[in-house]
């Protein structure tokens, strides 16, 4: 099989590899893939945002691609894996929490998404769910308490910008249109855990096609107290969500072999 298109790899590089951890930022590929138990990560290619490392847990690899910001591009993404011959997908990335109970530092693993971006429409309508797979979900829990770090399950939104589609007033203008004014509250009534981007892009797609697929955040703010991201609290979320997700796939992985 030729490359595929994006991504710009191919069946052999990647060397059969059935699971890959797909974070958004190019940068966190490398400090994925070196992260026990992973083994012997090494980099492959980079192609606009898809920078991808092969690493090993038990001599078995695991591929790691960054996606970009967003569904659009995550969507190529997760089109071009599945042709290689990936079946098992987690998104590690960092959030914003609106739960007042969630610290910086926490993992939030995803159960299911609110469908508040576009690319997922492109493949099912809208009252179709973006659920987890339930192995990931269990596997990534076992991981945060491998790893010991608190963690919270539950309902995430996607949405399609930064900005006004989480109702931030710290933007250009400072304005936010009508129909997201108040959106935060009324997520947080009804217990949704935090904002990211590519989530319910992921869950539908995978579901559509068949496939696994988890997501876990780190916490680097909580948007009830403050907009603020510091150098440390990106750090403590990066850190926790890399750690869950790695453990997290050596679980799936040696479950699979038993």
């Amino acid at each position: 099989m030729s490359n595929v298109y994006h991504i710009n790899l191919s069946a052999s590089q990647i060397e059969g590899a059935k699971t890959v951890i797909v974070p958004g930022d190019p940068a966190r590929v490398e400090r994925v893939a070196q992260t026990p138990p992973f083994s012997n990560g090494r980099f492959l290619i980079q192609k606009r945002e898809y920078c991808s490392w092969l690493a090993y847990v038990d001599e078995v690899p695991v591929l790691i691609t960054s996606t970009g910001i967003g569904g659009p591009s995550l969507g190529i993404a997760v089109e071009e894996l599945a042709m290689l011959g990936v079946k098992t997908l987690v998104r590690v990335g960092t959030c914003g929490a609106i739960q007042t109970n969630i610290h910086v530092g926490e993992a939030i693993i995803t159960s299911g998404a609110v469908r508040m971006e576009g690319t997922s429409s492109h493949y099912a309508p809208i009252e179709y769910p973006a659920v987890a797979h339930y192995e990931v979900v269990h596997a990534l829990i076992e991981g945060a308490k491998q790893a010991k770090v608190s963690y919270h399950v539950g309902v995430t939104c996607s949405s399609d910008s930064f900005y006004p589609g989480q109702e931030r007033y710290d933007s250009y203008t400072k304005y936010v249109p009508r129909r997201f004014q108040g959106m935060t509250e009324e997520w947080r009534q009804l217990h949704v855990l935090n904002y990211e981007m590519e989530a319910a892009t992921l869950l539908t797609l995978a579901s559509t096609m068949g496939l696994r697929a988890g997501c876990v955040c780190g916490t680097i703010v909580n948007r009830s107290r403050s907009e603020a991201i510091s150098a440390e609290a990106l750090s403590a979320g990066e850190t926790a969500g890399v750690n869950v997700a790695v453990l997290g796939v050596a679980n799936l992985i040696r479950q699979e072999r038993q």
